[in-house]
């Protein structure tokens, strides 16, 4: 009995506690196409302990998101949707700031974007 009670105090000591990562958050999106227009959209990130995403983006809720940090960096990868199909979105922090790219699947273009933390 003191066995299974000490075992059991000590895989609570040991377990893993989860650390938010600095991607997980509010950022501002740089969508802009044209120098001097800006163009900006919120993105709000949830990076959960078994290795989700959600959140938002564009206002469209994150659908099948995944994170992992590894080499030196933490990344995510997700889908949206609006009217028109799917969205396949993956970004990487890179230092104060994000760097992502952004699939149109049924537009046909390719958003290449940086995002700021939302002040």
């Amino acid at each position: 009995m003191i066995r299974a009670v000490v075992a059991v105090a000590l895989s609570a000591v040991a377990a893993p506690v989860f650390a938010a990562s600095p991607l997980d958050g509010a950022w501002t999106v740089d969508l802009s196409v044209k120098v001097g227009e800006p163009y900006t959209r919120p993105i709000d990130l949830t990076l959960n302990a078994d290795g989700t995403v959600s959140g938002l983006f564009y206002q469209s809720p994150i659908d099948a998101g995944r994170w992992k940090s590894d080499r030196g960096r933490t990344c995510v990868v997700f889908r949206t949707h609006d009217d028109r199909g799917p969205y396949h979105t993956s970004a990487c922090l890179a230092g104060d700031h994000v760097e992502g790219q952004t699939w149109a699947e049924a537009r046909n273009f390719v958003f290449v974007w940086n995002a700021v933390r939302t002040k």
